[in-house]
């Protein structure tokens, strides 16, 4: 379609060309007082002005024939894009097990949340207070480890042998102090339960 409009166009460029030339033989003819010779070259021109008329309604109709072409294209990719979006929903949808497997599973983990909760519970009125501050003095150490934080019983890396500023200690809490604070905030977490309850 594309080339048939090229070569409807370079038709009109011809027949404009025929026109400019009849007009100039007309006009030469009217000079020699040849007035039929004018004449016929004049009827030429309208005959070719026809010609120009019908082949650009030729290619307005091909311009439109042609967008509507490339529009049904589009459409027909936007129509596979949908398909193929819903089979990958569907695919999707088949492999979580639809809307009761996610409905089943959140309700495990809402069940595994509660059971974790009674060990915690059960654990923690079984274990002397003892028990529970050596727990926390383990689970500060892991957590100091993670954060990157170097424990007081860590050997030295050499950094005051080699010219560095040593900072000032800072207080280390005793096992004693450490036991104390975490009474109160145990005190303090089971006076709040009620009125969280």
């Amino acid at each position: 379609m594309k080339l048939q409009r090229d070569k409807l166009h370079q038709y009109a460029l011809r027949i404009q060309t025929l026109t400019s030339r009849e007009t100039e033989i007309a006009r030469e003819c009217l000079r020699q007082n040849q007035k039929p010779r004018a004449l016929l070259a004049l009827r030429r021109k309208k005959y070719q002005e026809s010609l120009l008329a019908k082949t650009d309604q030729q290619l307005a109709q091909l311009e439109v024939l042609t967008s509507d072409v490339e529009f049904a294209l589009v459409q027909k990719d936007v129509l596979f894009g949908l398909q193929r979006g819903t089979e990958v929903l569907r695919e999707i949808h088949r492999e979580m097990g639809g809307l009761e497997r996610v409905e089943m599973i959140l309700g495990e983990s809402a069940e595994a949340r509660e059971y974790q909760e009674e060990v915690s519970e059960m654990l923690g009125g079984k274990m002397s207070n003892q028990d529970e501050d050596e727990v926390e003095d383990e689970l500060e150490a892991m957590q100091d480890e993670v954060s990157g934080v170097r424990l007081p019983s860590a050997p030295s890396s050499g950094l005051e042998e080699a010219g560095e500023v040593k900072l000032p200690d800072v207080p280390q809490e005793t096992p004693a102090q450490r036991a104390k604070r975490r009474r109160t905030e145990r005190a303090r977490e089971q006076a709040s339960e009620p009125l969280a309850a």
